[in-house]
C-alpha cells in the first residue's frame, strides 16, 4: 500500500518538548542548506531552543509550522508592526521562512505563505511583506508565483563567506482594491 505523506500547515501558540526538538532539527538542516533565516552556521541547541521559546513569548509574532506526517519540518512567522508605527500599520512582515531540505516538494512552503496571508487578512492587514537573500532562488520563485512583487534590492543585504550578497524586498497587497491604488500618491 503506497500512501502519500500527510502535509499540513498550522498556526501554533505553544510547542511541546518533542515539537521544540523537531523545529530545532528542521532549522539546523535549513541553516546547513543555506536557507537559515540569517544564521550561516547552526547555533548550539540551547541557543535554538531559547530562540523558539522567545518567539512564542513575543506578542507581535505569530508562529506558523509546516508538518509532514505530524512532525514539524519548517516554519515562518508573521511579524506585526509596533503600535507606534501608524504609517506602516497596514503591513505585516513574513520572516524566518524555511522548510527542511528533505521535506520540500509537498506544497508546505506555499501552504505557509497562504496561511500567513489568510491570518494577516483576517487581522485587517492590507499587505504582506518579505525579504530574502538573492541566493534563495527557489524561495524567490515561489514568492513571485504566489503574487509577491519585487520592489527593491539591497546590494549589501547579507555578508556571507567574506562577500556581500544582495537581498530582495517583496510585497503583496491582500485587498483587491489596493491593486488599483498602487503607485497613487499618499
Amino acid at each position: 500500500m503506497n500512501s502519500q505523506p500527510q502535509a499540513r500547515v498550522e498556526q501554533v501558540r505553544v510547542l511541546s518538548e518533542d515539537e521544540l526538538d523537531e523545529i530545532c532539527v528542521a532549522a539546523e538542516q535549513a541553516i546547513l542548506d543555506g536557507s537559515g533565516f540569517g544564521w550561516l552556521v547552526p547555533p548550539s541547541r540551547m541557543v535554538l531552543e531559547k530562540y523558539w521559546r522567545g518567539v512564542l513569548m513575543m506578542p507581535q509574532r505569530d508562529l506558523f509550522v509546516a508538518r509532514l506526517d505530524g512532525a514539524i519540518v519548517g516554519s515562518t512567522q508573521m511579524l506585526r508592526p509596533p503600535s507606534n508605527n501608524e504609517a506602516q500599520a497596514h503591513a505585516a512582515h513574513l520572516t524566518t521562512f524555511f522548510i527542511a531540505p528533505w521535506a520540500r516538494g509537498h506544497g508546505l512552503a506555499r501552504g505557509l505563505l497562504a496561511a500567513v496571508e489568510d491570518v494577516a487578512r483576517k487581522q485587517g492587514y492590507r499587505q504582506v511583506e518579505l525579504d530574502m537573500r538573492a541566493t534563495q532562488t527557489a524561495a524567490m520563485q515561489l514568492a513571485e508565483a504566489c503574487g509577491f512583487q519585487r520592489w527593491g534590492t539591497n546590494p549589501r543585504y547579507a555578508y556571507v563567506n567574506g562577500r556581500y550578497v544582495p537581498g530582495y524586498f517583496y510585497s503583496k497587497p491582500l485587498l483587491a482594491d489596493d491593486d488599483a491604488q498602487e503607485g497613487a500618491p499618499a
